[in-house]
């Protein structure tokens, strides 16, 4: 199967836009909602427990395993295929949403002006302003955090006046930086949820860029790429769900991320 990992519920997003594209493929989806939210942890803290659920999905049978959230990509991701995965065994593949989303701006952006909006740990890390440079050298990037966003999108809170309030502020704040901006990249996985109160408050004429259909086009050509990685990956067009927290209340927010109905299990790390 496919493992895709994410601290809690944001992931979801990228299983989705997967799903959609891909949708023969079996998933396994992974929530370390025990222990959310990573943005804030420290480098260490992040790694070890993405490795740890990481770890945990490819005993479980997956070959491939997609980070599907920007922290962990950001924090985890290089160390986990430097370190961890020859250990675990070459064939074995762990990708991320940074790399998918950085490489989609180049054609997108007229003025090589970048907005990124993102946690505080993604933006600290950097990550996304190390790619932009070794793909696109000559795109400035300009990062505002969001740190209020994710507990919006996990209360359901998505159309309300302080949420119109506290995405146009951030947005407001962002262009103030750079108004040459022409693309906003949103560096988190929960955030698609708001994009129709981003959409609203950001200039016509500047690109919004949610990670979904990105990520999934980027899997789709890995895997075309890749055909003895694509061979290995069970198709039987089912998802399974897991979290460290409760399942029922799990599967009851999920529904907010991908819409209908799901169960659940819990397991521990």
């Amino acid at each position: 199967m496919i493992g895709i990992f994410d601290s809690g519920f944001g992931g979801l997003t990228i299983l989705d836009a997967i799903r959609r594209r891909l949708p023969q493929y079996d998933y396994i989806y992974l929530g370390d909602n025990a222990r959310a939210p990573y943005g804030s942890r420290s480098f260490d803290v992040v790694y070890d427990f993405t490795r740890q659920a990481v770890e945990r999905l490819l005993q479980m049978g997956c070959r491939l395993v997609i980070l599907g959230c920007n922290t962990a990509s950001a924090k985890a991701l290089r160390t986990i295929q430097m370190r961890d995965l020859p250990v675990w065994g070459e064939h074995l593949r762990v990708l991320g949403v940074i790399r998918p989303t950085v490489e989609a701006i180049g054609n997108l952006t007229a003025t090589r002006h970048v907005g990124l909006l993102a946690t505080e740990g993604t933006i600290r890390s950097e990550s996304y302003d190390i790619e932009i440079a070794k793909l696109y050298p000559d795109i400035q990037t300009t990062s505002i955090a969001c740190p209020l966003w994710v507990p919006l999108v996990e209360s359901g809170d998505l159309d309300s006046t302080a949420t119109h309030m506290l995405v146009k502020r951030r947005i407001d704040e962002l262009i103030a930086a750079d108004p040459a901006i022409d693309t906003i990249i949103l560096g988190c996985t929960h955030y698609p949820l708001l994009l129709p109160v981003v959409e609203q408050h950001a200039p016509q004429s500047v690109n919004i860029i949610a990670q979904g259909s990105y990520v999934a086009a980027s899997l789709d050509d890995y895997l075309q790429r890749h055909p003895d990685i694509a061979e290995a990956c069970s198709k039987g067009g089912t998802t399974r769900y897991l979290t460290t927290e409760n399942a029922d209340e799990f599967a009851q927010k999920a529904s907010l991320f991908i819409g209908g109905n799901i169960t659940a299990e819990k397991i521990v790390l």
